[in-house]
């Protein structure tokens, strides 16, 4: 049997259904690259919010609500926070999340 060079070594492994096309994450790797995007925020509030949530959640999400927290995280800090401590109604897509996570932030945020 002849050896796969790097490019069909590639091309070989099971794609994502994304538009981007390209590799499926395993979930653990996905898992523990969350778990470091929590941790590493703008600001220090969410550091210790988000770190604490994915710590005690992310292992037990299935691949949505693993997505649904991934674009969470691409949302600006200041907007999560004030989302998450009751500033301002979070958008209807992340309603649920962030009330799990403020939920999971008790005793770490102070109600808006």
């Amino acid at each position: 049997m002849q050896a796969l060079d790097p490019l069909q070594a590639t091309m070989a492994r099971p794609m994502s259904s994304d538009a981007n096309d390209t590799p499926a994450e395993p979930r653990d790797h996905r898992i523990k690259r969350l778990a470091m995007r929590s941790m590493r925020r703008g600001i220090k509030e969410m550091d210790l919010i988000l770190s604490a949530f994915a710590a005690g959640a992310l292992a037990d999400m299935d691949e949505a609500a693993l997505t649904q927290y991934d674009l969470l995280l691409e949302e600006n800090d200041h907007d999560i926070y004030a989302w998450i401590n009751g500033q301002q109604a979070a958008p209807d897509r992340y309603a649920a999340l962030t009330a799990e996570i403020r939920v999971m932030a008790h005793g770490i945020v102070r109600a808006g």
